[in-house]
């Protein structure tokens, strides 16, 4: 990735400046090196009947919620810390990761300016046993910590007076970085295909899609297909790879995709998650067979996609560790002229930003 030209942030919704969903700018690109500028309302003029789109069916949550640290003292305080209380330390915590035994984890952020977050400092890190005070007389216990990756996340026991969800919807808001200076409803970080609550980000590459979009699709024998993976937090300051992450490839999707090959038709997935799900349950023959469970699979270039044929993505640093997934998918020179393209032309960066085609 060679092009200089400086990174144009999505800062806000495309609605927020009269772009709908469905008007953003899509780049398509083809693995004979053709690199096409268009809209993503356009989307249905470049697949054709018998392809075959895969999209995740997950629901973000309002995964921020703040909360006060204390400063020191036993590991079990009490329930509220009063407002302006000096003996603790404010911070903001992204629920990330629902685990069995009712356990979360959870990375605490420090809260910025204008209410986004930046990492936690290293020095506030031991923190083990402590309990954070959360809105409504919640708790949450850090019981240890994530022992890969940064050590950004925590194992964390919440004590709760209300079921979960209930309790997020009230006190919680939707996870963003300080390049959105302002808050949006949750309804902003939702995609047409939503339907389970469980991710703490937006499966971003699924936002541009309309209804309109959709029907024109179908009625053009393009095909879709559901699945299930809930995302964690990225966090994109680390450039970790992703954490484990809970899945479900039904059996009819499975069946759908292996036939849509069969038939010759592509499999495209809508996002870097679908592809970390049907690459979790594809055999070394390219058979994809249904599965439900905990993915740890990590997507890179040595490992290769077997699943899939294209993919639908936004576009994100070229740091990020998701980016080891499109080069699987598409190969280097073509990512990297796709991304040079992108940046020259001003495309705009991160959830709420433009999008990408690949189809090598």
């Amino acid at each position: 990735m060679t092009v200089t030209a400086e990174v144009v942030e999505a800062d806000a919704p495309p609605e927020a400046r009269g772009v709908p969903r469905d008007g953003v700018r899509l780049l398509a690109a083809y693995g004979d090196g053709r690199l096409e500028h268009t809209r993503f309302r356009r989307l249905p003029d470049l697949l054709a009947p018998g392809d075959l789109l895969v999209v995740n069916t997950s629901a973000t949550l309002p995964a921020a919620v703040p909360a006060r640290l204390p400063a020191a003292g036993p590991a079990r305080l009490p329930a509220a810390v009063p407002a302006g209380d000096a003996s603790g330390t404010a911070v903001i915590v992204h629920f990330s990761t629902h685990l069995p035994g009712d356990l979360w984890l959870v990375e605490l952020r420090q809260p910025v300016a204008g209410g986004a977050s930046e990492p936690w400092d290293a020095e506030h890190s031991g923190a083990v046993g402590r309990t954070l005070e959360l809105p409504g007389g919640a708790t949450a216990e850090l019981l240890a910590p994530w022992t890969r990756g940064e050590g950004r996340l925590w194992f964390a026991a919440l004590a709760l007076s209300q079921p979960f969800l209930t309790w997020l919807r009230r006190y919680g808001r939707p996870i963003r970085y300080g390049y959105v200076p302002r808050e949006w409803p949750l309804a902003m970080y939702q995609t047409v295909f939503a339907r389970d609550p469980g991710s703490a980000e937006m499966p971003s590459a699924a936002r541009p899609f309309s209804p309109q979009v959709v029907t024109e699709l179908v009625s053009r024998g393009v095909g879709l297909a559901p699945l299930l993976l809930h995302t964690g937090v990225s966090s994109g300051e680390a450039h970790e790879s992703p954490y484990p992450e809970r899945y479900r490839v039904p059996v009819t999707t499975a069946r759908r995709v292996n036939e849509a090959r069969a038939a010759g038709g592509r499999v495209i997935a809508v996002g870097t998650t679908v592809v970390r799900a049907l690459e979790t349950v594809v055999d070394a023959g390219g058979v994809v067979h249904p599965g439900e469970g905990w993915t740890e699979v990590v997507v890179t270039p040595a490992r290769g996609a077997r699943a899939v044929d294209g993919l639908i993505t936004g576009w994100h640093d070229p740091e990020a560790s998701h980016l080891q997934l499109l080069e699987a998918v598409a190969g280097r020179e073509l990512l990297d002229r796709s991304y040079d393209a992108a940046r020259e032309a001003g495309y705009r960066w991160h959830e709420f930003g433009d999008s990408h085609l690949l189809l090598p």
